[in-house]
């Protein structure tokens, strides 16, 4: 039984051997991607071990047609397979039937099961998912530890014999997190590069109804097995036929511009769920946020520094319509901060209750009259059960206020007790919120959440995602966020959906209002501003403060300019770990917007323009690093230079260490 790609560069082979196990191996071009692995499922209730089977039938198809995206990257995406779906039945005596299908893109595979409605199965208990990925050599790897409630973790990148302990790498790089998990265990994505050039990424995607993949390495035999986040009491997940689980996702390529060009995740999700999307608007914003990171202000109102009080807020307000952006975070703006962090408290926050400094009534009017929009903070502290009382409640009030955008945040331990961040309760609670928000047409960026597997196309609402570490760990005691972590990030967390990255930072020693702070951002400013192209969202925040973008008006202009919806995307180069170049055109407009981003090394990129129209002239202002910027030593030095291009053009961008270039790119 086999399958392949239209282009005919990727089959898959599926295998029953006389003793009955299911295996199915993957190649590119004739090399292989996954060797004969194996697939199943372990169920307690009622107890089978779904290992061996008979074939009932197999079915085959093919698909090619083209859909529109509410917001993303390009304006069209084709989706294009060819499919295999093996019908088989447990042979050891349940008589549960369960269907594999396989759907092979140009760029990849996707392959799940499926539960058909049957007399022999109706609720059912999975104990484990017993999906196999063998690889076929010690691949370079990017890889973090598995943790059930965290994705905040640096990348490492190592073969894939030295995949280390979560234990150890937290020990050695990270001494802020530490997953419980034991020795060789890692979160998807994961990217691997083999010897002979092969990128291959391994994912999944429509995660619903169930728990988030890990894997555990078998080193011996380079054999990633599937772990399922546990429940309280040990369950997988609770079922019902007819159902089927998330796809498991490999993208390959020769090329690594190809992987982040991929929407294969996106193409294996639902289409939307929303009739009417033109509210859902993708908007750039600046917030009450980054002053309590460096210490300037607080969210609590006790302690004489809380930041979102009425005259505070106003300044934003006036920052936003000065410099035209769309919104105005604004987190610590309701009770319960002063006792909402680590207790387990099953109600903190009732998300309509303001400080009393905080004069909301007064704030959306200033702010409608401005035309800005408040953006609302939902801090839940991990009491997710108080949260989804108050929901209807809370969104009410929103939309009684006229804000139509929440971030929502689930920052420590789950209520219900024992519950993970990745759990199936979990994550149909996202979902449920991203439902409940389009009832009352609110636009969700949700922080601490699992990471994002595609589900933005079937809730378009759902705009983006934190699930990573992101930009507030520049204010980490440690590492904090390494040159090198932007360029990985495009490689994995990003091929699931858009990032609350929360990029723009301009003034990169966090010490302006505490001395003694030693933290700093690792990137030059230059690099700050091409994380708006490379690290996409429809939900872009300018994430410092008002005054260090006064301080830089000529630079600020860049943010103020680039787009956050787009037509076109080009990956023109890159490379996992070592840089990013691309460019994307803006959403019903002719200006293109190119972001080149490097790690701790400097290098010359070459950016070709051949994708202009060649019939036009253009003016490229391009906001390079200075001859003498450097991550380390002079990280806010740049140049701002304007030159006349066209399609036959072709530029030389210098990017200093951890730095980084930002380019417009508008008709004459």
């Amino acid at each position: 039984m086999a399958v392949s790609s239209p282009n005919g560069q990727i089959s898959v082979r599926v295998q029953l051997a006389p003793t009955g196990e299911l295996t199915y191996a993957a190649t590119y071009k004739g090399q292989p991607v996954v060797e004969p692995s194996g697939l199943g499922f372990s169920l307690s209730k009622p107890k089978a071990m779904l290992n061996r089977f008979t074939v009932v039938s197999v079915d085959s198809s093919r698909t090619d047609g083209r859909w529109k995206p509410v917001w993303g990257e390009v304006r069209e995406i084709r989706n294009h397979y060819t499919e295999m779906a093996v019908l088989v039945q447990d042979r050891a005596g349940s008589g549960i039937q369960m269907r594999l299908r396989f759907r092979v893109f140009d760029d990849g595979v996707g392959f799940r099961y499926e539960f058909p409605q049957q007399p022999k199965l109706s609720h059912f208990v999975v104990a484990d998912e017993l999906t196999q990925f063998r690889l076929s050599g010690d691949h370079q790897t990017f890889w973090m530890p598995a943790d059930f409630d965290t994705n905040e973790y640096l990348y490492n990148t190592t073969r894939l014999s030295e995949i280390k302990s979560a234990a150890a790498v937290a020990r050695e790089r990270d001494i802020a997190l530490q997953s419980s998990l034991g020795p060789d265990h890692v979160q998807t994505p994961l990217l691997f590069k083999t010897d002979k050039g092969l990128y291959i990424s391994l994912y999944e995607a429509a995660v619903r109804n169930y728990p988030i993949m890990y894997l555990h390495l078998d080193k011996a035999t380079r054999t990633f097995s599937a772990r399922l986040t546990p429940d309280a009491v040990g369950n997988k997940a609770y079922l019902q036929a007819p159902t089927q689980t998330p796809w498991r996702t490999l993208i390959v390529s020769d090329k690594a511009t190809d992987i982040l060009a991929s929407k294969l995740i996106l193409n294996l999700n639902e289409p939307s769920k929303i009739a009417d999307p033109s509210w859902i608007k993708p908007q750039k914003f600046v917030g009450m946020w980054w002053e309590m990171h460096v210490g300037k202000a607080n969210w609590p109102l006790a302690g004489g520094k809380h930041g979102a009080n009425t005259a505070n807020v106003k300044r934003y307000i006036d920052f936003a319509a000065k410099y035209g952006f769309d919104g105005v975070l604004v987190e610590g703006w309701n009770v319960g901060w002063e006792d909402w962090f680590g207790n387990w408290k099953e109600e903190v926050f009732d998300f309509v209750t303001p400080y009393p400094d905080y004069n909301i009534d007064s704030l959306t009017s200033y702010a409608q009259r401005k035309g800005v929009r408040l953006i609302m903070h939902h801090e839940t502290s991990g009491s997710v059960t108080n949260y989804e009382r108050r929901m209807d409640a809370a969104f009410g009030y929103m939309q009684q206020k006229g804000i139509n955008t929440v971030k929502t945040g689930y920052v420590g331990r789950i209520i219900p007790r024992g519950e993970h961040h990745d759990g199936q309760w979990m994550n149909n609670h996202y979902e449920r919120v991203a439902e409940k928000a389009a009832q009352y047409k609110i636009m969700v960026d949700s922080h601490e959440s699992s990471h994002p597997t595609g589900l933005h196309r079937t809730y378009p609402n759902w705009m983006a995602s934190e699930a990573a570490r992101g930009s507030e760990f520049n204010n980490a005691p440690t590492l904090g966020i390494t040159p090198e972590h932007t360029t990985i990030l495009p490689f994995t967390r990003m091929l699931g959906g858009p990032m609350d990255f929360t990029p723009g930072l301009f003034h990169m020693r966090l010490n302006q209002f505490d001395p003694t702070r030693t933290t700093r951002v690792r990137t030059t400013l230059a690099k700050q501003l091409a994380l708006y192209v490379t690290m996409y969202s429809p939900l872009q925040m300018a994430a410092d403060l008002p005054e260090n973008y006064e301080a830089h008006l000529d630079a600020f202009q860049f943010i103020r300019d680039v787009a956050v919806d787009w037509d076109d995307t080009r990956v023109l180069a890159a490379e996992p770990g070592d840089y990013v170049l691309m460019a994307r055109k803006a959403k019903g407009k002719s200006d293109w917007f190119v972001g080149g981003i490097t790690d701790e090394n400097a290098r010359t990129l070459t950016l070709d323009l051949a994708f202009l129209d060649p019939n036009q002239t253009y003016e490229a202002t391009l906001y390079c690093d200075a001859p003498n910027a450097d991550w380390d030593t002079n990280p806010e030095a740049y140049v701002i230079e304007k030159k006349t291009v066209t399609s036959v053009s072709k530029l030389s961008l210098v990017l200093a260490r951890g730095g980084g270039v930002a380019i417009r790119i508008a008709r004459k």
